[in-house]
């Protein structure tokens, strides 16, 4: 995650565990409905509100 662009979404994605610097995945988007992301080991649900407040940079793919 690069930022998140006000302070109030910024506050209620920390209460996610989720702040700037955080490596996060999307692993679903659901059709009018809430991004499941990955951080760690853990899958959070954030709405699409908040979501489109996060700004965030691919990363670079690692080769197995």
């Amino acid at each position: 995650m690069l930022a998140v662009d006000d302070d109030r979404s910024r506050a209620h994605a920390i209460r996610f565990g989720l702040d700037e610097g955080a490596e996060v995945e999307c692993v679903t988007s659901l059709p009018a409905g809430p991004i499941i992301v990955r951080s760690g080991r853990q899958e959070i649900a954030i709405g699409r509100g908040l979501a489109s407040r996060v700004r965030v940079q691919p990363a670079e793919r690692k080769e197995a």
